[in-house]
């Protein structure tokens, strides 16, 4: 049987869909609870995305959202729980900007310094997260664990260094702190959309390169074949070969390095500067989207995509009188739906192959060979 056919492709898109369905039931359903039409909320949601401004808001979350799940998506295919981007990007993302600002890079053409940039943010996100790996496969601590704590400690490293005797400046006009601006040589120019005064991330290039990658790590290389094979059965692993300490340690290190690439596009796109205003949260929505998306890069790219629609539509609702909390609402129960949507059509296809692989060897019969 060939690995794409109809009824893969149906199957696949079975689960989202349904999930995305029923959540969008529940809404209505407390929606009309509450007091509001159902249709003419869903309508301005609907129009709101057609505005050039929310349009390009909703492109820029999703890029940075899809950084997010593709470095949590990594861990998964080994069965691990990487809980730790949210820490690894924020604490990559703050040494990154201290660095990028620092006042020996103005003399560095502009290419060099993004280039330095991004590694550096690479570099600070592998070495928090192999910390997790590396607790793993020398004491057997669980990965869940340590990058939890993990977070709390790259929250107070950030809070430590952020400070106007360290690694901050005051930002003018403001009570806000922040690492030194990084100048224009080391920004990256967005790209225009007619309309917005916004414009869309130009590292949005970025996140369709480690896309890419992503994919080709794990079916075009030995290595993403061992993560998998590791991830299915470990046991298995062990007897063809496999150095599963190596894999977990090298998995935790490569999330990591994806998880630092999370906060450059609005580093690098938009804010110019770690201050205390920088998007929070973004490991946490990266869980959810690898797990809408399947692991899949094209898959959550479409649920990176839906989410950044999803977070800018909330604040025309909250304008219009709509708890906007409508949306957190949708997003959970999308999440969960999804997840048991998934279960249901596993089993559903295990009982399909096994019916042709019945058929196949003769032992089931047709409805038209019973009818006869």
């Amino acid at each position: 049987m060939g690995r794409l056919n109809p009824r893969s492709i149906l199957l696949g898109l079975a689960a989202p869909v349904a999930a995305l369905i029923f959540a969008l039931l529940v809404c209505a359903l407390i929606l009309v609870v509450t007091g509001h039409a159902p249709v003419d909320v869903f309508e301005q949601m609907v129009k709101s995305v057609q505005r050039p401004r929310t349009f390009v808001n909703s492109i820029n979350s999703g890029t940075t959202y899809y950084l997010s799940a593709v470095a949590v998506a990594i861990g998964f295919k080994m069965k691990l729980f990487n809980i730790g981007v949210d820490g690894q990007y924020r604490i990559a993302a703050m040494l990154a900007a201290a660095f990028a600002g620092a006042s020996f890079m103005n003399s560095l053409p502009g290419f060099l310094r993004i280039i330095m940039t991004i590694v550096i943010a690479m570099v600070v996100g592998a070495i928090w997260a192999g910390i997790a790996g590396f607790l793993k496969v020398t004491r057997g601590v669980s990965e869940v664990i340590s990058t939890i704590m993990l977070n709390a400690i790259a929250t107070a490293v950030v809070a430590f260094l952020l400070t106007p005797k360290r690694l901050a400046v005051s930002v003018a006009g403001s009570n806000n702190i922040g690492t030194a601006p990084i100048t224009p040589g080391g920004q990256v120019p967005g790209i225009t959309y007619a309309g917005s005064s916004s414009k869309i991330f130009g590292l949005i290039l970025l996140a369709v390169v480690v896309g890419i990658l992503y994919w080709f790590m794990l079916s075009r290389t030995r290595f993403g074949f061992n993560l998998k094979a590791t991830g299915l059965s470990e046991s298995a692993a062990v007897a063809s070969g496999v150095n599963v300490k190596k894999m977990v340690l090298a998995s935790m290190l490569i999330s990591g390095a994806a998880a630092g690439l999370v906060g450059m596009p609005q580093l690098l796109g938009d804010s110019y500067s770690y201050s205390l205003d920088f998007p929070t949260g973004l490991g946490f929505t990266g869980i959810a989207i690898a797990l809408l998306g399947r692991n899949h890069p094209v898959g959550m790219g479409f649920a990176a995509l839906l989410w950044g629609v999803l977070d800018q539509t909330s604040n025309v609702l909250d304008i219009s009188g709509v708890p906007k909390e409508i949306v957190v609402i949708m997003q959970g129960v999308i999440v969960l739906s999804v997840v048991i949507a998934y279960e249901l059509v596993r089993r559903y296809q295990i009982r399909l192959e096994q019916r042709d692989v019945g058929r196949a060897l003769g032992t089931t019969k047709t409805p038209a060979e019973v009818s006869a």
